[in-house]
């Protein structure tokens, strides 16, 4: 499995805030423009604990079965390969709506003299922190799982394994 770059996710992020901004501006020019939910936030950030705890988790028990204590569980390799492809596409998907909110959000800056307009620009920053938020964790989780020797550490020599984990 390739891992995910964070200049991918930055491309994706604002190639989607790029168009969300444009999109917002046609349907503003209809009076139409669609309200930023207001529960968006809270659901970026529910996904960004859940990746946080089961990176911690997956952490301490790699830790622990790498210092061979005694009372170490031993880490399931398709529990991890799973929690990876969960990070991997909670990122994909935080990325693209981190740059909806985005686009949305920097279009709301010009009407913040509208109470409405300023609430909803206020919620698009929320949202824009919390799935920066599940970028990170999924990246980290992401880095968590990753084996020695593997793509990312083509920098050391062969059969050493990196201690920054």
């Amino acid at each position: 499995m390739k891992p995910l770059r964070l200049r991918l996710l930055l491309g994706i992020t604002g190639i989607t805030g790029l168009l969300a901004w444009g999109a917002s501006r046609l349907w503003d020019t209809l009076d139409t423009l669609p309200a930023v939910p207001r529960y968006a936030p809270y659901v970026l950030a529910a996904v960004a604990v859940v990746l946080l705890a089961v990176t911690l988790s997956l952490r301490s028990r790699l830790k622990a079965a790498r210092e061979r204590q005694h009372d170490a569980k031993r880490v399931d390799p398709l529990h991890a390969a799973r929690a990876l492809v969960l990070g991997q596409a909670s990122a994909l998907v935080s990325a693209v709506v981190t740059g909806i909110y985005a686009g949305t959000g920097v279009f709301l800056l010009g009407q913040l003299d509208n109470a409405a307009r300023r609430s909803q620009a206020q919620t698009a920053l929320f949202a824009v922190l919390a799935g920066a938020a599940v970028i990170a964790v999924a990246l980290w989780l992401q880095h968590v799982c990753r084996l020695p020797g593997g793509p990312d550490d083509r920098d050391q020599p062969r059969g050493t394994a990196t201690s920054s984990r």
